[in-house]
C-alpha cells in the first residue's frame, strides 16, 4: 500500500465550462477506518455529467461541493482493511466515494459487486447507476411499446446506449442522436438502432426526424435538451411519453436559456412529460440489476466502455464527456484489483 493518498478537490468555482484549474490534485495521509467502516483502494472511478451541477453554488437535485472539498462520484472498489464493518478484506464494493485512491465509507452505504456477473467496471455502467437510469427512464417514463417510434439523445452514452437497446428489446423503432460518425456507426452496426443521426453533421434537426421517424416520435428519452428537444418536440405523436434525463447542451451556460419554449406542441399532442430520478426508484435496484445483467449475459443488451488510465487524467475524462470524446461509460481505472 503507498504511503500517501492522492485526492482530488474543487479548486474554484467555474465559469462556463471546467477547466484543468477547477481541480486541484492534493497529496494527503491515508485515512484510518472508523468503527463500522472499511478502507477502500479505488479501482475505478466515475465521471458523470451530473457533476458539473455540483460544481455550482446554487441548489440543485444533487447537493453542490464547496470549494475546497473533495470530488465524490461512483467508486468501484476493493476493501484493505475493514473496522467491524459487513465487509471482509478482499471484497469488491461500489459506492459513493471520493476522487481518491484510497477512501473510507460507513458498511450500509456500499454495494458488493460480484465479479462473476460480469466485469466490475460495468457496477459503473450497464450494472451501475447509467444502466438503472436507463432501465427505468425506459420501461416506466418513456413506455415504448412494439411499433412505436423511440427517440434518445446522448444516445452512444452510457445511459442512451442502453435506453435505446431496452427500446428494442419491446419491439420499438429506434432512433438516435450522436455527435460523430464514429458513434452513429456504434448505434446502427453494434447496438441494433434503425437510424442513427449526426447532429454536428445536420443542418435541419427536424427534416432529419421526418426522414427517421415518418411516422412521428411516441416516446422520448431527453439526455441533452437544447435545440434538438425542440425539434422532437414538433413531432410528438397524440399521447406521447417524455423522459427528461438530462440536459446536457445546458450544463455549461452561466445563463439558461428562457423557455421551455415548445410547450404548445405538448398541448396539442397531449404529451406527458416526465422528469427523471433514478434514485426513486432504489427500492427496485437489486431487481433491475439482475434482469440487466441477465441481458448482459445472452447478449440482448451490449455495452462499451472508454477508460482513461491514471487518477491524475480524472479531469480530462471528465471534461471530455462535453466535448462528445467518448463512446459508452466514461470510467477512470485508479489500480489494477
Amino acid at each position: 500500500m503507498s504511503n500517501t493518498n492522492r485526492v482530488y478537490r474543487l479548486a474554484k468555482r467555474p465559469e462556463g465550462t471546467p477547466d484543468h484549474d477547477t481541480f486541484e490534485l492534493s497529496e494527503e495521509e491515508i485515512p484510518e477506518p472508523g468503527p463500522g467502516e472499511v478502507l477502500i483502494k479505488t479501482l475505478y472511478l466515475s465521471v458523470d455529467p451530473y457533476m458539473r451541477d455540483r460544481m455550482r453554488d446554487s441548489e440543485s437535485y444533487a447537493d453542490p461541493w464547496d470549494v475546497g472539498d473533495a470530488l465524490k462520484g461512483a467508486v468501484v472498489g476493493e476493501v484493505v482493511e475493514s473496522n467491524g464493518a459487513r465487509f471482509d478484506e478482499g471484497d469488491v464494493v461500489t459506492g459513493e466515494l471520493e476522487w481518491a485512491e484510497y477512501a473510507t465509507a460507513p458498511g450500509p452505504v456500499l454495494t458488493e459487486v460480484n465479479p462473476e456477473l460480469a466485469p466490475i467496471s460495468t457496477a459503473l455502467g450497464v450494472l451501475g447507476m447509467p444502466g438503472l437510469t436507463a432501465y427505468f427512464g425506459t420501461r416506466e417514463v418513456a413506455q415504448p411499446a412494439a411499433g412505436d417510434t423511440f427517440v434518445v439523445t446522448g444516445a452512444a452514452g452510457a445511459v442512451g446506449s442502453v435506453a435505446g437497446q431496452l427500446a428494442k428489446l419491446q419491439g420499438a423503432r429506434v432512433v438516435g442522436f450522436a455527435g460523430s460518425d464514429e458513434k452513429v456507426s456504434f448505434l446502427e452496426d453494434d447496438l441494433g438502432f434503425d437510424v442513427g443521426i449526426n447532429y454536428k453533421t445536420t443542418d435541419d434537426y427536424r427534416a432529419a426526424l421526418d426522414e427517421a421517424a415518418p411516422d412521428g416520435v411516441d416516446a422520448y428519452f431527453d439526455n441533452v435538451g437544447g435545440p434538438i428537444t425542440d425539434a422532437v418536440f414538433t413531432r410528438l405523436n397524440t399521447d406521447a411519453r417524455v423522459a427528461v434525463c438530462g440536459q446536457i447542451s445546458l450544463y455549461n451556460s452561466e445563463e439558461i436559456p428562457m423557455g421551455p419554449r415548445k410547450l404548445t406542441q405538448v398541448i396539442q399532442s397531449r404529451a406527458t412529460v416526465e422528469g427523471l430520478l433514478v434514485s426513486d426508484f432504489e427500492p427496485r435496484f437489486e431487481e433491475a440489476t439482475k434482469q440487466l445483467g441477465q441481458w448482459v449475459a445472452s447478449g440482448d443488451i451490449s455495452y462499451r466502455e472508454t477508460v482513461t488510465e491514471g487518477i491524475e487524467n480524472a479531469p480530462d475524462a471528465f471534461l471530455g464527456l462535453f466535448e462528445g470524446e467518448n463512446i459508452g461509460k466514461q470510467l477512470v481505472q485508479v489500480a489494477e484489483r
